[in-house]
């Protein structure tokens, strides 16, 4: 049993299963589309909500252990219980914003490799499984599931809210039964019925993932055009009532602030993972993954230096601690109709963002089952649209239903400690193939190794130590909710546990051959 837990797949039986008929994706994306799909997912409404509470800073309320960042606990025990508060970046939020991109570029860069050589569905996933394991690979999976389904949950759940403010602009009011969770974060009723607005929208992407991945990728060109373009409005409107005075001093608290500003923003990059979840269906993954991950990061690095220099420079820094800085500042200086736009942005920040994640779930649940860790059902991709239609429906049930009844909310750094756990085994999965694997051929292959696979698992081990203990506890119980599946189920249903002999990683001289594009 302990040797089939650490069995890997060769990379030439993955790329060789991925062409097994019954089982091809359609090839449609191109770069701009991949890049397009990294945008959609990095930028969503915290953009014009994060910017404002990083630069003005926040007191924080630890009440319990549970509360308290990890990291804070384990050097300061239980002082670290109380109030802890987060100097504000100030104006140099816009530096705080440049940091964060630099360090999620080490993550980038390690996926981007991986990718050109795995050009597979399920990104960490399958990249795990050719590195490190089964039983890691299926504990990854397991994660990426939960990083996208919780994400997905609580964006479908404040979806409400936008569309409420939005039609209440236009003197319109839906009932408030259909516009809210049945239960609250306590499990407690909140006298609503149902979030229909929420069900409704994931819904309705899921019937779009299923027609098509060309249509998939059309659809969100769209939507991130349109939130482009509303960002825009905001920059080019408001930059007219810049006042340089409000830039000074540039960095209030000084590096301190800086990096406070930073741990609080680098969230909103979270997202260019989800590049690769579409590598099979890519024209030219190996050239194209690359290019849609950093192409993506650096689109949306300028976007929030732009939006966090501008929104600074109308307003005084310490002015924007509220739940809605950029709204709130667009009408104190007169630019109510800009502030419809940024709405309509924020929304669409939130369909395209829907969209992506519900996408690379559903390659997730479509990769997991195509090796066995999974029911089969799962892996049946639809005979006229070439999509994974099982595993995109269920995705899409498994966040509109709870999305309807629950505020998971409070559980959104669930996704958080998802995505960091998932970066730092692709970092290793970097050096683990650099030293067993040196001559495969890559498609792009990340600068200065090891360095940047070793820093970038440092940064994102220290981003998963400032999240609470509570959050810790929640991982842990869905890993070992996971390991239960997986030994009750999923080792005696995959290629390894159903015959042992097969698929096994064949020998360095063999599996160190280039490959033919």
């Amino acid at each position: 049993m302990s040797s089939q837990l650490l069995k890997k797949k060769s990379i030439d039986h993955l790329l060789a299963e991925a062409e097994a008929p019954g089982h091809q994706l359609r090839k449609s994306l191109g770069p701009w589309s991949l890049t397009a799909l990294g945008i959609g997912a990095i930028i969503g409404t915290g953009i014009f909500i994060l910017t404002g509470t990083a630069a003005a800073g926040e007191a924080l309320q630890f009440h319990s252990i549970l509360k308290a960042p990890l990291l804070g606990v384990l050097l300061h025990g239980s002082h670290a219980v109380g109030t802890a508060g987060r100097p504000g970046a100030g104006p140099s939020i816009a530096l705080s914003f440049l940091l964060v991109a630099i360090a999620c570029a080490l993550a980038g860069l390690c996926y981007a490799e991986l990718a050109s050589m795995i050009p597979i569905a399920g990104s960490a996933y399958t990249y795990t499984y050719a590195t490190l394991g089964e039983i890691v690979a299926w504990i990854i999976g397991w994660d990426l599931i939960l990083e996208y389904a919780v994400s997905n949950m609580a964006v479908a759940v404040g979806f409400s809210a936008y569309v409420d403010s939005l039609l209440q602009g236009f003197g319109l009011k839906l009932p408030q039964q259909l516009m809210n969770p049945l239960l609250n974060d306590s499990l407690h009723r909140t006298g609503a019925w149902f979030n229909l607005p929420g069900f409704l929208i994931v819904m309705f992407l899921t019937v779009l993932l299923v027609i098509g991945i060309r249509e998939s990728a059309g659809a969100n060109n769209l939507l991130v055009s349109i939130k482009i373009i509303a960002i825009f409005i905001f920059i080019t409107a408001a930059a007219r009532y810049i006042h340089v005075s409000n830039w000074k001093p540039f960095m209030p608290n000084g590096w301190q602030g800086v990096l406070t500003g930073g741990a609080i923003v680098f969230f909103t990059y979270i997202g260019f993972d989800s590049v690769s979840t579409a590598a099979e269906e890519c024209k030219n993954p190996r050239r194209d993954v690359p290019f849609g991950i950093i192409a993506s990061l650096i689109v949306c690095a300028v976007l929030y230096i732009s939006v966090a220099l501008v929104l600074t420079g109308i307003q005084h820094w310490d002015t924007l601690r509220n739940a809605a800085p950029v709204a709130n500042a667009l009408v104190a200086i007169g630019l109510p109709r800009v502030k419809q736009w940024v709405t309509v942005g924020a929304l669409m920040g939130m369909i395209s963002s829907l969209l992506v994640f519900q996408l690379g779930q559903a390659r997730v649940w479509f990769a997991m089952s195509r090796d066995g860790l999974l029911p089969r059902v799962f892996s049946s991709v639809h005979a006229r649209f070439r999509t994974p239609h099982v595993s995109t429906w269920v995705a899409g049930f498994f966040v509109a239903i709870p999305a309807g009844i629950f505020d998971i909310g409070t559980l959104a750094d669930l996704s958080n400690i998802g995505t960091l756990f998932a970066f730092v085994l692709v970092s290793l999965g970097v050096l683990v193939l650099r030293r067993t694997q040196p001559e495969r051929r890559r498609g792009f292959r990340t600068p200065a190794v090891p360095a940047v696979p070793i820093l970038s698992i440092l940064c994102c081990m220290v981003l998963m130590a400032s999240l609470p203990v509570e959050t810790w506890l929640r991982f842990v119980v869905w890993l070992i909710v996971g390991l239960v599946i997986y030994f009750v189920y999923s080792q005696h249903h995959s290629e390894f546990g159903r015959d042992p002999h097969v698929v096994l990683a064949p020998p360095e001289a063999v599996t160190s051959h280039r490959e033919t594009t």
